[in-house]
């Protein structure tokens, strides 16, 4: 094998240890995110995995389901969206920018 050859594995072998320990990182990172001025909140980490849901007794009403419902819906949208960014910016540092598919 060239001496670039060999270079190159190594480099990749080093990305994938740093995306590595990276994933294993992200996985204990929280983010809190509420909807309805915190009438929802929601705790998730960086695997994508709701750690915590929680509902404003006020905002909970048998007659108009569908507010609560609306509520929970944006708060769990707009967690995934950070934790996802929150993702695809530590990724890239490691990454360069370079989109690996398969990354988290």
């Amino acid at each position: 094998m060239s001496k670039n050859m060999n270079n190159l594995l190594r480099q990749a072998q080093q990305m994938q240890q740093k995306m590595s320990t990276l994933q294993k990182e992200l996985e204990g990172r929280e983010l809190d995110v509420s909807s309805g001025g915190g009438m929802v909140k929601i705790k998730i980490n960086g695997k994508q995995e709701i750690l915590e849901l929680k509902i404003d007794k006020e905002c909970v009403d048998p007659n108009d389901v569908a507010t609560l419902e609306e509520l929970v819906l944006t708060a769990v949208n707009q967690a995934t969206k950070e934790s996802q960014d929150m993702v695809s910016n530590a990724m890239s540092k490691v990454t360069g920018g370079l989109s690996i598919p398969g990354m988290f």
